[in-house]
């Protein structure tokens, strides 16, 4: 049964009183913490993990324990394992996590419970912590800043070689599952269905690896040769894998169904790289990105090209952010593919009047996201000062509204956002999604998000009460 929250105990209040133990930060999170209506949002998504979740079975980690756990882990940026040694062995996180004598859950069942939350629910969250940031006068949403990052898929750099060994690698991993489950029910089978491939198939391409080193015709004829071994291995492989697929229709039991499940999800994505290989190393042929797949683990990760100087390309997805005056990140989208910048500013502005009721007094973008038709949509929403600087050629007119000090304080207040966007990869985990598919990739960045928002309201509130007693 879920439960919402343990029942207070006084006894640990005094304890954490005679401990003298306190924190600042924690204590102004705590306070927004309390709003009912972010535990609305939860509960729902909780509630949906089994049919009755809330009317029957024994009691559950109360719904505000898992909560402020999370909040934790994304706030620390820890493993789920460690954010528990941490509120196990603080009298003052035991407190915040509202868990006081009561033991906490295990890593596995956090996990569980982390996974049932949606996006949408954290998109939910960031919109009422928005709110709350403007009750508490934190920010008025007159001014936004709007800009890019990447946020990277957790995988390697994806060579042809390493993708041919990655699929051969897992593809074996399945079958040797099911040989066991295929001997435990009596189906005769060819012994040589199960052959391991694996070693085979990493030697030719740790020799691939040493060929590209080579510059001269003979090194490239050698490594599309072995280009061409590796390609038969992973073929064979594949071959192996959609075989014992068949027979395991003979089986019976929910480990054998999700099992072939399984072996169809990657025999597809092992075709894919297969034959985005032979077309590019046997067929001489330019693969579109769309058409391209650099991970059988990640398949969702976009490749992106953004011309930066000391990143050429980039594996993941492109996030946008729209930060308002007070360091608050209003709104965020994770974006499909590689869109042109200038596809943004609209969006931006949409999600702001929705927001705040109200167009901003300024919005500034870089010169990426210019273009006549956004300034003129800006225009027409009512935005007084449009920050965005022209590309390329410019006409007089065009400089002398670029020199004005308006625009050019502007600017200055604009670039803050690259080192909001430094400190959400240093500090929230967006350097590196480590989380698993596009849904568990999407809310690594809300938790990143709502994170960041908790720990800029708590710090702007310390500051306000500091100038008070001053």
């Amino acid at each position: 049964m879920l439960r919402q929250k343990y029942a207070t105990d006084p006894r640990f209040s005094r304890l954490l009183k005679l401990s003298g133990l306190n924190n600042a930060q924690l204590d102004e999170i705590d306070k927004i913490l309390e709003d009912k209506q972010l535990y609305e949002y939860l509960e729902s998504d909780l509630s949906k993990r089994y049919p009755k979740t809330k009317e029957t079975g024994r009691n559950s980690t109360p719904v505000e324990v898992i909560f402020r756990l999370l909040v934790l882990k994304h706030l620390y940026q820890i493993s789920y394992q460690e954010i528990l040694n941490c509120v196990n062995e603080n009298l003052v996180l035991r407190q915040f996590c509202r868990v006081y004598f009561n033991r906490l859950p295990s890593k596995s069942t956090l996990i569980r419970w982390a996974n049932l939350i949606k996006h949408e629910t954290l998109k939910q969250f960031n919109q009422r912590l928005t709110q709350l940031a403007t009750q508490l006068k934190i920010t008025n949403g007159e001014k936004v800043r709007t800009d890019g990052t990447v946020v990277s898929t957790n995988i390697h750099f994806p060579s042809d070689n390493s993708l041919l060994v990655d699929g051969v690698r897992v593809l074996n991993r399945h079958l040797q599952q099911a040989r066991k489950l295929i001997i435990k029910q009596n189906i005769s089978t060819d012994q040589r269905l199960f052959q391991n491939r694996h070693r085979t198939a990493k030697i030719i391409a740790r020799k691939i690896d040493d060929l590209s080193r080579t510059r001269t015709q003979a090194g490239s004829e050698k490594r599309k040769l072995s280009y061409q071994k590796l390609l038969d291995v992973a073929s064979a492989t594949l071959k192996q894998a959609q075989q014992v697929k068949t027979i395991l229709h003979k089986a019976i039991g929910k480990d054998v169904n999700k099992l072939v499940k399984t072996f169809q999800l990657f025999i597809n994505r092992v075709e894919q790289v297969i034959n985005q290989t032979f077309r590019r190393i046997v067929g001489q042929e330019k693969v579109p990105s769309s058409e391209k797949i650099v991970s059988i683990f990640e398949n969702h990760s976009d490749i992106i090209c953004r011309g930066k100087q000391n990143v050429l390309v980039e594996f993941g997805h492109k996030v946008w952010l729209d930060e308002v005056d007070g360091g608050i990140i209003s709104n965020y989208r994770v974006l499909k593919g590689n869109p042109h910048d200038t596809q943004q500013l609209p969006e931006t502005i949409d999600q702001h009047l929705k927001q705040f009721g109200h167009p901003p007094k300024q919005i500034s973008a870089d010169r990426g996201v210019f273009s006549s038709l956004n300034e003129n949509y800006a225009k027409s929403q009512g935005i007084q000062q449009i920050i965005l600087p022209k590309p390329g050629y410019k006409s007089k007119e065009r400089q002398i509204q670029e020199k004005k000090r308006s625009f050019y304080l502007g600017r200055c207040w604009h670039n803050g956002v690259e080192g909001r966007i430094s400190f959400l990869k240093r500090c929230f985990g967006f350097q590196r999604c480590l989380y698993h598919g596009e849904d568990g990739f999407e809310r690594w960045v809300g938790w990143g998000i709502v994170a960041h928002n908790f720990l800029m309201i708590g710090r702007t509130l310390i500051h306000k009460k500091s100038i008070a007693c001053e």
